[in-house]
């Protein structure tokens, strides 16, 4: 499944995930064998692949021509993509979407491979050996889409409230990739090169833009798309219901191109009408202050690795919601955009980060890492734009923000959130106690902190010696100021009448304790549990992990639920 509700009426699109393909894999005990695999998968899923790192082919056949689109929602963790035996497009990146354009192709059948690759090397500076999982496999829908010589890229809607009335800013991006002289499988990269150096002077190629949203109907006319490939206008709305957590209502806006009064291409996205906004340490939705109650959520499955399908999904929300959470962080990465669609229906607000664990100064030094992980930036928040249920955009979580070369590495990649996207603040999760120099960088201060766990603090008086520490010693002061992560291990079935670390008595006393410290802080906007679920650590990182699991879930992996998991629905009820 795409997404949740319909993208195009008049592009014709279609799924070529959701069915089986073909899987090889390039080395290893099974090279070269053949093997039928249900997608969006990842191969650790097949029971003869389970600890497989390498390379792997995943083959399909589709029938079509002229011009088409293939949208890659997700590779772990990086692609090579081939069609009918010719290389069209790469990527890096297991978590964000990438798509290529294959120009004027016969009405054949054709054969799409994709080679994915799940291992570490100097050549990968976002996945490393870590606590968490590095799948392989095509983990996310592929997605063909037929398209005419103009289509539409993307669409763009930001709500904001002037003179108590709603406004939206609407930007629409169009490509053009109709230049003479373009071979078949041309892939996009080809056809813009081309486009540059061709495009005639005295030529234009004018269009007509319609816009449908929330009641309202406009028409943009002669659009140049040799030389405009972003229009952007405004409109202003008289009557419409809010998205709120509790009422979260969702409007479509539809896009269409026209020549001569006939659609050729469209664009549909949901999109809701709030605003969030910072004044003094407190954050606000639609006027209203947020009060954070949250977990920490990756994408793993002990059945499907981090390709889970849309039921696991909504099953993961549906515990969230039932223990009284009203927030979830993407740990460590963009996510699935089923997982932000089903938020925006549920009115669940989401932290998303760009793509980093844990990275020492000498990480950060690798040549790749910049280039690497500002592309997620730049690929994450295009893509994710529209989600009304995201309101603070994260990086780099627990890098090397006590350094000075850390602290320039954090500038970078906040000044590009920043010229994407204006109406939402942004952070990152720091662990540097008192040693922090990147606090002045973020719109809201963020700390992970696990006092009864890493050591035996009280955790009252722990935060309180933070959050003077920022208040008083740092460029922190007077921003917003939140608990990212906190929280204890336990294993599920471990008990004993000793509530010794890592039974499960013990994890649900020591949360209790964090939690109620952390909520009756009046100076703090709100805390995310690590974590909602156990998950698969990478082997070669380990860590001391028993299972090879990081164990601090509320639920074990297959989300059953431990004794913690009332504690903190009991909490969460009465702590506003």
């Amino acid at each position: 499944m795409i997404r949740t509700f319909r993208t195009h009426n008049i592009r014709k699109q279609q799924e070529l995930t959701g069915r089986y393909w073909e899987f090889s894999a390039c080395s290893g005990e099974y090279a070269g064998e053949k093997f039928n695999v249900l997608t969006p998968c990842c191969w650790e899923s097949h029971p003869k692949f389970a600890g497989y790192r390498g390379e792997g082919e995943y083959t399909t056949t589709f029938e079509t021509g002229g011009n088409i689109r293939i949208e890659f929602k997700g590779v772990s963790h990086t692609a090579e993509v081939y069609l009918d035996g010719k290389k069209i497009t790469e990527h890096y990146n297991a978590y964000t979407p990438f798509d290529t354009v294959c120009h004027n192709l016969p009405y054949v059948e054709h054969t799409l491979m994709v080679k994915a690759d799940n291992r570490f090397s100097k050549k990968s500076a976002l996945h490393i050996p870590n606590d968490y999982m590095s799948y392989g496999g095509v983990s996310r829908p592929v997605v063909l889409e037929n398209i005419s010589d103009v289509y539409i890229k993307n669409v763009h809607v930001t709500p904001y409230k002037e003179n108590d009335k709603w406004r939206a800013k609407i930007e629409i991006y169009i490509e053009n990739i109709g230049v003479a002289g373009e071979t078949e499988n041309s892939s996009s990269d080809d056809i813009m090169k081309s486009k540059t150096e061709e495009i005639d002077k005295n030529k234009s190629e004018n269009i007509n833009i319609e816009i449908n949203m929330a009641g309202k109907h406009i028409i943009l006319e002669n659009i140049d798309t040799l030389r405009q490939n972003k229009v952007t206008t405004e409109i202003e709305f008289e009557s419409v219901r809010e998205w709120t957590q509790e009422t979260p209502n969702l409007y479509e806006i539809e896009v269409k191109l026209l020549r001569d009064k006939n659609a050729f291409d469209d664009f549909i996205d949901r999109f809701g009408f709030r605003e969030i906004k910072i004044a003094g340490k407190e954050i606000y939705l639609n006027g209203r202050k947020i009060r954070i109650k949250g977990v920490c959520r990756h994408e793993d499955h002990p059945q499907f690795g981090c390709a889970l399908p849309m039921a696991a999904i909504a099953a993961d929300i549906e515990l969230i919601k039932d223990m009284g959470a009203n927030s979830i962080r993407t740990s460590h990465y963009p996510n699935d955009e089923i997982f932000l669609d089903i938020c925006d229906e549920q009115g669940i607000l989401v932290w998303e980060e760009n793509h980093a664990r844990g990275l020492s100064e000498a990480d950060m030094r690798n040549p790749n890492f910049e280039p690497q992980a500002e592309k997620v930036i730049e690929e994450m928040i295009p893509a994710h734009y529209n989600h009304p249920s995201i309101y603070i955009w994260g990086i780099l979580n627990e890098c090397a923000s006590e350094t000075e070369y850390g602290k320039e590495c954090y500038k970078k990649q906040f000044d590009i959130i920043r010229k994407l996207d204006t109406s939402r603040p942004c952070s990152f999760a720091s662990c540097k106690f008192k040693t922090d120099v990147c606090l002045g960088l973020p719109d809201v201060v963020s700390y992970n902190i696990y006092p009864l766990w890493y050591h035996d603090t009280a955790p009252d008086e722990y935060l309180d010696d933070l959050y003077k520490w920022v208040q008083n010693e740092t460029e922190g002061a007077g921003k917003p100021f939140m608990i990212t992560e906190i929280g204890a291990g336990g294993l599920y079935g471990y008990r004993n009448n000793y509530d010794s670390k890592w039974t499960e008595e013990y994890q649900a006393k020591a949360l209790e304790k964090q939690l109620t410290a952390v909520l009756d802080y009046k100076e703090c906007i709100g805390v995310y549990i690590w974590q909602f679920c156990d998950i698969r650590i990478s082997d070669e990182w380990f860590g001391g992990r028993p299972r090879t699991m990081n164990n601090k879930g509320i639920v074990d992996e297959f989300r059953r639920k431990k004794l913690a998991y009332n504690v903190v629905k009991k909490i969460f009820g009465e702590k506003m």
